[in-house]
């Protein structure tokens, strides 16, 4: 019998999603700074961001399985001791060598961010599971959302390291709060931590509601990386012609797609997940369509990426809730192989940008991406519709089988 989180849990695994997910991005308004004292270049320093994604897949396929091994108490504080000990030695380090393997290891810290997902969702109460990781998921965008105005202001205030150490007490504090607070109950599970490891492949065989989720995870995440490169490349060119700051308040668009997850979640719990998703496709693609006409108008555009993020942000959300209910007890394993392979087709988005936005130009590439949502739209509604009622705790779809 799995006991539900305590008063609060749920707020507390938001936060400290918000505040893990904020390391991978807060330095990075400051890395020339970064550069210019440790006296190396500026494309050097440069690879910290990917440093930070390469750790952070690599703790999604490595330790979000262990939230079906690990009570949520230990394995927080674990985890978030350990982004503390990395973000100590990046405020420290010597050279770009040693910031570049703290910063693999702040990455794959901060994939606790996505286990606190996992946990919310395993732990809710009966019947506000969506509740729960729509709760999580929104501190997560509110550490993304504002990790990079966080980290700029803290280090033009006290510099790029003791920013860092500022991060490191946060990492603290939660792990404090956590070794409190969570649940100390061990999950059940049959099967010991390589074997886990080992069955994560064939879970995709074992769960075709899991391919869908990948397939079309993967579409909108394709889709928002391609419009949110694109976008900052375009702004920088004529005729636009603006600067990184000016460039980054068009993030504040998103702060729409923030605020709907609060409502994600209680519909989510109240509808099918798939008819929430579906709902998601339909409003960023009308974002897109919006952005499609041009980005001479701005509120325009914030308004197309308002409504871009919004629909991404809630989709998302709901897909892990459909993830989570496949088979509760092995959430983390669940969620693992639908985060690096979301993350893995996302990085495609990324890659192949700038190549469509000299190809298509910008009209061209934002039609691309609205095909891409499109279809993910069409594909949601082939899964099985999942039945409203909650398993009983402790139980899921597979729950007589470990797979």
């Amino acid at each position: 019998m799995t006991r539900p989180l305590a008063r609060g849990g749920t707020l507390l695994l938001a936060s400290i999603a918000a505040t893990a997910i904020a390391n991978n991005y807060a330095i990075q308004p400051a890395l020339s700074a970064v550069a210019a004292d440790l006296g190396v270049p500026l494309s050097v320093i440069g690879l910290v961001p990917t440093a930070a994604l390469i750790g952070c897949m690599t703790g999604f396929a490595l330790l979000l399985p262990l939230t079906d091994h690990l009570a949520p108490n230990r394995l927080v504080t674990a985890q978030l001791t350990a982004q503390a000990a990395a973000l100590a030695l990046g405020a420290a380090a010597p050279g770009a060598v040693v910031l570049l393997v703290a910063y693999v290891l702040i990455g794959a810290a901060a994939s606790v961010a996505a286990q606190a997902s996992s946990i919310a969702g395993r732990y809710a109460p009966p019947g506000r599971r969506g509740t729960g990781v729509a709760t999580v998921a929104a501190g997560m965008s509110a550490g993304i959302l504002l990790s990079r105005l966080a980290g700029g202001t803290l280090a033009d205030v006290l510099g790029w390291r003791r920013m860092l150490l500022v991060f490191a007490a946060l990492a603290l504090l939660g792990a404090i709060a956590a070794a409190t607070l969570l649940p100390r109950q061990q999950p059940h599970s049959r099967r010991g931590y390589r074997a886990t490891l080992a069955s994560l492949p064939p879970l995709l065989r074992h769960h075709p509601q899991l391919r869908r989720a990948v397939a079309t995870g993967g579409l909108w995440y394709f889709a928002f990386n391609l419009i949110w490169v694109a976008l900052a490349l375009t702004l920088a060119q004529p005729p636009h012609s603006l600067g990184p700051t000016a460039i980054g308040l068009y993030s504040l668009a998103g702060l729409l797609g923030f605020a709907a997850l609060p409502l994600t979640g209680r519909l989510a719990d109240r509808y099918t997940p798939h008819t929430v998703i579906t709902a998601g496709m339909l409003t960023a693609a009308a974002g897109t369509a919006l952005l499609a006409t041009g980005l001479n108008n701005p509120p325009t555009t914030a308004l197309g990426l308002a409504l871009f993020d919004a629909g991404c942000f809630v989709a998302q959300a709901a897909n892990q809730c459909r993830i989570i209910a496949l088979n509760p007890r092995r959430s983390g394993s669940l969620s693992s192989v639908y985060l690096v392979l979301y993350f893995s087709i996302g990085a495609i988005g990324t890659a192949v940008a700038a190549p469509l936005l000299n190809t298509l130009g910008w009209q061209g590439t934002a039609l691309a991406a609205l095909a891409a949502l499109l279809l993910a739209a069409a594909l949601v509604p082939t899964g099985n519709r999942q039945t409203r009622r909650e398993p009983a705790r402790g139980t899921g779809p597979a729950s007589g089988s470990e797979r």
